[in-house]
């Protein structure tokens, strides 16, 4: 209701009051006067009559109160209207910003619900990625001790290294990422075929040796002792090679008896010269290992032509891949025909043991006798393989792997009018992680007439006189020696490696027998290796390596020579 028709309500109530107020006056008046006009012919009825006139009054009186009142009612019913009114407009108003709040608050939870179905979809990937990296850290446990070979394409590891820590491994993840995109991306392009339908893959390194050389060593690009000096040396070399870059192929089987097939083979260019100019940088293609794998759960039968599996470990170097780092300075080594059979057992959630056992082509470091055909050497002539067994503990702490391993090896050399040597060898080998940045490595070894292993510097047996001459004596050369590295990892892609090697031929035999051998022209007592080197890697398929070496090697009961060697390589992995 409007103002307006609440104001003409108004007026008319005062006028009806106004009219009623009025005729009663009129009334009042009229019946005055003739009351005064009887006054006197009532004279007896005078106090009568004055009580009715008094009466009168007082009933003229409660009227004019009571349209008082009316008029008090009237306003009152007015501001009620008027309050009504607003409180409705109130109403209406407040309807509204309800409304508007209601839908801010309806977008809020659809807000809400899509942050709580992002945060549940995120943490359902952090589970599931934590649950990746577990099975994957208990399969590194697991597998940290096999010993590691130094495949075409990766910079050789000191062997069984210690697992990397988590911002190493996410940082790798990343990168085989990116490497899977690539490859994804390459798809339509033309890859290795086999005349099988199984898969075949091509990998290796075109490595870049560039070196100089202060003092006389036995190979220029990739030395392992050093030298007197000939008529005509000078006091230094400088040279290049790519010799050592490698070729491998692995192919994929099927899955025979439950076990997963598998072949690889790896070649380099470091067996020899052509006999013609500048011969020195064509250098021959040369086997270097091939291995046909059965691999099951927990075990693997290996077959082919592989490293020692008594000594793993390596120290790590791209200056010296054609025959490992350390070599004839502790770190024994040989490529030789095997079969051997490993097998895995789960200790626990964080720890694991590795048995290996195996036959092998007896190696007795002697040279062949002809180039095209095959003479038995002195192991083989004994008509037995050689036997070798490890095995190693590997126990996880603190996300990174601890390797504790022993081994041991027998064989028997035959050389001639039933002269027999046992060879044997005993080997240690450690790998310990100092924390998330820093590792070392170790091996050790003592052995008899284990030349054909990379001991002794490489010589075996010892004798007076001539060997045609049945009563001539042959003997094994005792031997000890080994080899320790530091790691310190700056960063996922560059890393600082420190070693030193020693191996010590038994300077008592030698001198018992004249110190005759087969190996080098003057007996060897002592040979020392220390190196290091920087290692930087920024990418996946590219490294880049300076390092220096020092070579110190003493004749028996006689002088030592020295050599330093400092080397830049450039390798290429594909």
């Amino acid at each position: 209701m409007s103002k307006e028709c609440h104001f003409d309500l108004k007026q008319r109530f005062y006028v009806k009051i106004s009219v009623v107020t009025n005729n009663l006056h009129g009334r009042i008046a009229l019946l005055l006067s003739k009351r005064m006009a009887l006054a006197e012919e009532a004279v007896m009825r005078g106090r009568c009559w004055g009580n009715r006139i008094l009466w009168v009054c007082g009933l003229t009186g409660v009227i004019l109160a009571q349209a008082k009142c009316a008029l008090a009612q009237s306003g009152s019913t007015e501001k009620a209207a008027v309050s009504e009114n607003a409180q409705k407009i109130d109403l209406a108003a407040m309807g509204s910003l309800l409304q508007q709040l209601q839908s801010q608050v309806q977008e809020l939870n659809g807000q809400v619900n899509t942050l709580k179905a992002q945060q549940a979809s995120t943490e359902a990937q952090s589970a599931e990625l934590r649950r990746e990296l577990d099975v994957a850290k208990l399969q590194l446990v697991a597998l940290s001790s096999e010993p590691r070979q130094v495949a075409p394409g990766q910079i050789p590891p000191s062997s069984v290294a210690p697992q990397t820590s988590a911002e190493e491994r996410l940082a790798k993840l990343e990168e085989n990422q990116q490497l899977a995109d690539a490859k994804a991306a390459e798809q339509n392009q033309i890859k290795v075929e086999s005349s099988s339908k199984y898969r075949l893959r091509l990998s290796g390194m075109v490595l870049f040796n560039m070196y100089a050389d202060r003092g006389h060593v036995d190979n220029q690009d990739f030395p392992q002792i050093a030298t007197a000096p000939g008529p005509l040396s000078s006091d230094g070399t400088f040279g290049a090679s790519l010799r050592q870059s490698q070729i491998g192929l692995e192919g994929f089987g099927p899955t025979i008896a439950g076990a997963r097939t598998s072949a690889n083979v790896q070649f380099d260019f470091a067996g020899g010269f052509p006999d013609q100019p500048n011969g020195v940088s064509f250098g021959f293609m040369r086997l270097r290992t091939g291995t046909i794998r059965f691999d099951w759960k927990n075990t693997s039968v290996i077959a082919g032509q592989d490293s020692l599996f008594i000594a793993p470990l390596s120290p790590t170097s791209i200056a010296s891949l054609a025959i490992p780092a350390l070599s004839y300075s502790g770190n024994l080594w040989a490529w030789t025909p095997q079969l051997r059979v490993e097998h895995r057992v789960i200790l626990s959630e964080n720890s694991s043991l590795l048995l290996q056992g195996g036959i092998l082509d007896s190696w007795s470091g002697d040279m062949p006798v002809s180039q095209y055909s095959r003479y038995p050497t002195w192991g083989e002539s004994s008509g037995q393989p050689a036997y070798a067994a490890r095995v190693a503990w590997t126990q996880a702490i603190r996300g990174q792997s601890m390797t504790v391993g022993v081994g041991g090896y027998y064989g028997r050399q035959l050389w001639g009018y039933g002269r027999s040597v046992d060879s044997w060898v005993g080997t240690m080998d450690l790998a310990l992680p100092l924390g998330k940045f820093v590792e070392f490595d170790g091996q050790f070894y003592r052995g008899r007439a284990a030349g054909g292993l990379g001991g002794g510097i490489g010589q075996s047996v010892l004798w007076q006189g001539s060997l045609l001459d049945p009563g001539t004596q042959v003997d094994g050369l005792n031997s000890m020696g080994g080899w320790a590295q530091l790691k310190y990892k700056a960063t996922t892609k560059l890393q600082f490696n420190g070693a030193f090697g020693q191996d010590n031929p038994f300077a008592g035999d030698l001198r018992e027998y004249g110190g005759s051998q087969l190996f080098y022209p003057h007996p060897l007592s002592k040979n020392q290796t220390a190196l290091a080197n920087c290692l930087y890697q920024p990418r996946s398929d590219l490294v880049l390596s300076v390092e220096y070496r020092r070579l110190k090697t003493f004749t028996l009961d006689s002088y030592a020579n020295a050599a330093n060697i400092v080397s830049l390589s450039v390798g290429y992995i594909f």
